[in-house]
């Protein structure tokens, strides 16, 4: 018998903790023709729209694509942007800065606008950009940047790209699936989100959702074989099959861990528990002295950054590597002008795992020396 060592709790952006159901879906093996498995991609696809708000008889469509969520984006900007196109990048974070580079690996024209980390990007801002380049035809917008944990004002922007008769590309990574949206209302052509975020499945493979007649227009776009978005989807829709080795695994997961987001009370529900243990959070942080580093009304339910403390016997390596011995795996902040880390509270998590972390880190800190608040 095979002994694995315990799992950490990951307390990070993503991948995140799975529970044991989720897991134990993918012990299995299911060949990528069997009749078996071209019906679950094809409830998989229809689920997920579902989730959106929207649906095939609506005109939207759901492709996989194998890979990270960046997959996803790069098929998405590489295959969707016309020739003579150019993309509006909303940024104020990495990840937005990310499909800068994107459009620029691939030679497409485009421009930043570029907002502070810890403030949301301005509609008004973008609707000035607009209106001062009449080349630009699409917009990119992180819903929520990941590496601070900032939900930007989705559906004020997607009011103001649809008055300008522009594409609209929203990467909602760490968004969907806990954060209700309606892609038709708010005007998304294209909104990518990856398997192993807010719905709780494992990495293996990004999701597009697509307003069918932008997809389509895509005709003859593509930059790249395996990224080509409109060819994945018609192979999906020919006969079921992925052009190339499907994630088959991952999609028994995801299949579970839809199963488990309808049982917990949909997108509501686990919006809900994820903003209930960041509450816990944020609390036991500033009870160990730690401060955030956005504002209370920028934080998204998923992910939370925070400053390092002022104090010499505070170092990041040493609080990382102290936690993850006792079972617990934050992250390493991305910021370009602060010394930060990343908490998350998504993934299969409950406040009382919130609780054993901070109890956790107030021992870690005490190794280090690092001077703490008298308990209340």
């Amino acid at each position: 018998t095979l002994t694995l060592p315990p799992d950490k709790l990951l307390f990070t952006p993503g991948p995140l903790t799975t529970s044991a159901t989720v897991k134990n879906a993918m012990l299995r093996d299911l060949g990528s023709r069997d009749s078996e498995f071209i019906e679950l991609v094809r409830s998989v696809r229809r689920r997920v729209l579902a989730l959106a708000g929207v649906s095939q008889a609506s005109g939207y469509e759901a492709v996989l694509v194998q890979g990270s969520g960046t997959y996803g984006i790069e098929a998405v900007v590489s295959s969707v942007l016309p020739r003579d196109g150019k993309l509006l990048v909303l940024v104020n974070g990495a990840y937005g800065a990310r499909i800068a580079t994107i459009a620029r690996v691939h030679g497409i024209a485009f421009q930043e606008l570029v907002c502070a980390e810890d403030e949301p990007v301005e509609p008004l801002a973008v609707e000035q950009a607009l209106a001062a380049d009449p080349a630009l035809t699409h917009v990119s917008l992180v819903h929520c940047e990941t590496s601070t944990g900032a939900l930007n004002p989705l559906a004020e922007i997607g009011a103001v790209v649809g008055r300008a008769r522009k594409g609209f590309l929203v990467d909602s990574m760490s968004g969907f699936g806990a954060i209700p949206l309606d892609v038709s209302a708010l005007g998304i052509d294209f909104l990518i989100t990856s398997a192993n975020k807010c719905i709780e499945g494992v990495p293996g493979f990004s999701i597009v959702i697509a307003r069918r007649e932008a997809l389509e227009a895509s005709e003859g776009r593509a930059r790249t074989l395996s990224l080509d978005l409109l060819a994945q989807w018609r192979g999906l829709e020919r006969d079921g099959q992925f052009r190339f080795t499907p994630p088959t695994h991952a999609i028994l997961a995801f299949d579970r861990a839809l199963r488990e987001l309808e049982a917990e009370g949909g997108v509501h529900g686990r919006g809900e528990r994820y903003a209930a243990n960041q509450r816990t959070l944020v609390e036991g942080m500033r009870a160990l002295g730690f401060r955030t580093f956005l504002p209370r009304a920028l934080h998204s339910p998923v992910i939370t950054t925070f400053l390092f403390p002022d104090d010499a016997c505070f170092r990041f390596e040493e609080f990382y590597a102290g936690l993850s011995r006792k079972g617990f795996v934050i992250y390493p902040g991305k910021l370009t002008r602060a010394a930060c880390f990343r908490v998350g509270h998504a993934g299969h998590l409950g406040t009382r795992d919130i609780l054993a972390l901070l109890e956790a880190m107030r021992a870690t800190l005490a190794e280090m020396g690092v001077a703490l608040p008298a308990k209340r």
